[in-house]
């Protein structure tokens, strides 16, 4: 059986042609030529002093993208650079490094892995990431990674600002649904945060496999820092055209989660999205998520359905959710279909 440092693709150099297990079927494949580029992708100045209409830019968006990007969030550019830099250190550290942190256990809150779900695919995708939790940050840091030496330090002011920026941007979603701004916040309770660290690397055959296949995500919010020179994330418009989202300096990209798309009654969507790699370059991006406590109960906003609107989904906590959501694979039917009301 292979040890988890061979199975790591940033540990092992490869060349010509994808390794065994990697390529999809014929029929679920990138087919990148077919992908479009988008000239109104959602842009959002968070610093404007025209709130409503920042609100009502954002309601906008997650009517009809299901996602957005935002300049002037109030997270330093120095910053910013320092968290990729350090994720890149970090993948690049010799491979006895890395086994400390290997796991393929998915409950698993801070390890390293490959993939998705290296135990159950069938096929397997083009990337290794990190993933830790981050809240609250003294109880998980110490177990975070000490090599590089300046991790910790730099992850840990990343989080704290983007759990700022996030519970802002649930207060503006809130407002632009026609509820108080902390409507939102209050359903999800001492919401619960984790990152992934994404590393793809130059890929042989990118046409023939995905560094993720097209999935939503289970959270309600998806900070994405993605790679300021390499563009991989795409997103699904209108159902069948992919578009590719080009990263703009210093925007973050926001992705609305399956829990905005139950609480919004069906109005805002979340978005189906996928990573692909290249032959050329390595990228990295790093994603932070904001998650409701596993308590939360998640049900349409009483006050959209009071209206008339049939609710969309019923009640369920968000541990029955995410429960639901990984004992599935990533790309099947959205997991929300299976919560739709009777």
């Amino acid at each position: 059986m292979a040890t988890s440092t061979t199975q790591l693709l940033s540990t092992v150099e490869h060349r010509d042609t994808l390794p065994e297990g990697y390529a999809r079927p014929e029929s679920d494949r990138p087919r990148l030529a077919e992908v479009a580029s988008d000239s109104n992708i959602p842009l959002i100045d968070l610093a404007s002093h025209d709130k409503p209409r920042v609100i009502a830019e954002i309601g906008q968006a997650c009517r009809t993208y299901g996602f957005f990007q935002v300049t002037n969030h109030g997270i330093p550019e120095e910053l910013l650079v320092k968290v990729m830099a350090v994720a890149l250190e970090f993948f690049r550290l010799p491979p006895e490094e890395k086994e400390k942190l290997y796991s393929d256990e998915p409950s698993k809150k801070i390890r390293l892995s490959t993939s998705f779900n290296i135990r159950k695919e069938t096929v397997h995708n083009w990337r290794d990431y990190l993933r830790l939790h981050c809240h609250p940050l003294e109880e998980f840091v110490p177990e975070w990674p000490s090599n590089p030496a300046k991790f910790k330090e730099i992850m840990s002011t990343y989080c704290r600002e983007v759990r700022l920026l996030g519970l802002r941007l649930l207060g503006a979603i809130s407002l632009s649904l026609g509820l108080e701004e902390d409507y939102i916040e209050k359903v999800l309770g001492e919401q619960e945060q984790h990152m992934a660290v994404n590393y793809y690397p130059r890929c042989p055959e990118p046409d023939l496999t995905y560094g993720l296949p097209k999935h939503t995500d289970p959270n309600a919010l998806t900070i994405l820092l993605p790679d300021p020179h390499v563009a991989g994330l795409q997103v699904l418009r209108d159902g069948d055209q992919w578009i590719a989202v080009n990263p703009r300096p210093n925007a973050l990209i926001i992705n609305l989660g399956d829990q905005i798309q139950a609480l919004s009654n069906g109005q805002y969507q979340s978005v189906w999205h996928r990573a692909v790699v290249n032959a050329v370059q390595e990228r990295m991006s790093v994603a932070s998520f904001l998650c409701p406590c596993n308590s939360a109960v998640i049900s349409p906003a009483r006050k959209i359905v009071a209206d008339g609107d049939a609710p969309v989904y019923r009640s369920y906590t968000y541990d029955e959710y995410y429960k639901k959501f990984w004992s599935r694979n990533l790309d099947q039917e959205h997991c929300l279909e299976l919560f739709r009301g009777q």
